[in-house]
């Protein structure tokens, strides 16, 4: 079953709360809603062997970033210095934030 809508979107700072990266904390890079996933700064890097293709790109091992499944990674809080679950508050003029449940300090 696919998701359409992801709790958190490009740029949030997350933490992996299960798998063998749990407890590392990095910037969303990529989100795929239709999968379901993201891809995490410094999280699940796999090594792939590339071919060169051109004398401009050399072949050799290379290390990236691998997509995770959302439902692995929390909002990061600076204030609470952890992984929180967040509300949505609209302002005075209109505008939407997103809010820490533990501190109330807008995300």
């Amino acid at each position: 079953m696919a998701q359409n809508k992801l709790h958190v979107k490009k740029g949030d700072m997350v933490v992996v709360i299960s798998g063998k990266d749990k407890g590392k904390k990095g910037k969303v890079l990529q989100a795929f809603p239709k999968e379901g996933k993201v891809i995490v700064e410094g999280v699940n890097v796999v090594t792939k062997h590339r071919k060169s293709t051109n004398p401009q790109k050399p072949g050799g091992i290379i290390h990236q970033e691998a997509p995770i499944y959302s439902s692995k990674v929390m909002l990061y809080c600076e204030n609470c210095g952890r992984g929180v679950r967040y509300g949505v508050k609209v302002l005075e003029n209109g505008e939407k934030v997103r809010y820490c449940k533990r501190c109330n300090e807008t995300l």
